[in-house]
């Protein structure tokens, strides 16, 4: 049994199947974190993976093939692992045929992981990703603004759009924390699956939330910020730029907490 799984379409893939992906950069995906064999916000998982398909391909595998090829993979492997499910076509790229072929699933697995402590300081780089809605493949600007951060001594990096409001950061969610609510930025952003998890039990425990333009001139006025993706529901950001943000435990704890209060279910 190995962490490390490749299937397609529910079977291992062979090597004539994986080269071409090797090329390829027209694919969506979502990834999770599996515990105990079971995962969170597996619904929205699913959700992800239609809406996209459908703009990119016209059209989605149905929920129950991808939930049979999710099974496949996680019995071979340990009941802990990292997830991503790969949605792709073999029609060839930079052409306009193969629209509305139903296309294939390439799941991977890996060691389970939980991010970094933090806290992070993040630099602002004004980016606005295509197709921001999709969870795209290919993103090289993920990476290379991650790297430029850490040249200037910071963690990572948030994104401004051309408004000057912050969106996202470069593999993350950003939430942000008033004293009282829970501020989510308005931008075009990925609604990451951990961010959806956190919405929802939010509102189940009664915590109010809001969603408003953040720029960095309105970062001092908040009293705490935080990341979150499918490794962790938040990780503190004790700054942006050079606005320095407060410590703020009890917002840290209440963004696990959310996310705690989700249940783990079975593919």
């Amino acid at each position: 049994m190995s962490l490390f799984v490749a299937q397609r379409n529910g079977r291992t893939a062979t090597a004539g199947e994986l080269a071409p992906l090797a090329f390829a950069g027209y694919a969506h995906f979502t990834a999770m974190q599996v515990r105990g064999g079971r995962i969170r916000g597996l619904d929205l998982h699913l959700e992800r993976l239609s809406t996209a398909s459908k703009e990119l391909f016209g059209r989605a595998m149905p929920d129950d093939r991808v939930l049979s090829c999710v099974r496949a993979a996680l019995e071979a492997g340990p009941a802990d692992v990292s997830l991503t499910a790969t949605m792709y076509s073999s029609a060839a790229e930079v052409t306009a045929k193969g629209r509305d072929a139903e296309p294939d699933v390439l799941i991977r697995t890996g060691p389970p992981a939980s991010g970094p402590e933090g806290p992070l300081r993040l630099t602002a780089v004004e980016h606005e990703r295509a197709l921001p809605a999709v969870k795209h493949v290919g993103e090289v600007s993920k990476t290379y603004f991650l790297r430029k951060a850490a040249e200037q001594g910071f963690d990572d990096a948030a994104f401004t759009d051309r408004r000057g409001r912050l969106s996202e950061a470069t593999i993350w969610n950003l939430a942000f924390w008033d004293g009282t609510a829970v501020v989510w930025p308005d931008a075009a952003m990925l609604n990451g699956i951990t961010m959806g998890i956190v919405r929802r039990r939010l509102d189940g425990l009664g915590v109010p939330q809001r969603v408003q333009e953040i720029t960095l001139d309105d970062l001092p006025a908040l009293a705490g910020a935080a990341v979150m993706n499918s490794w962790t529901p938040g990780v503190p950001v004790h700054g942006i730029g050079s606005a320095p943000l407060p410590e703020a435990p009890a917002f840290i704890a209440l963004l696990h907490r959310a996310y705690q209060a989700e249940p783990l279910t079975s593919p």
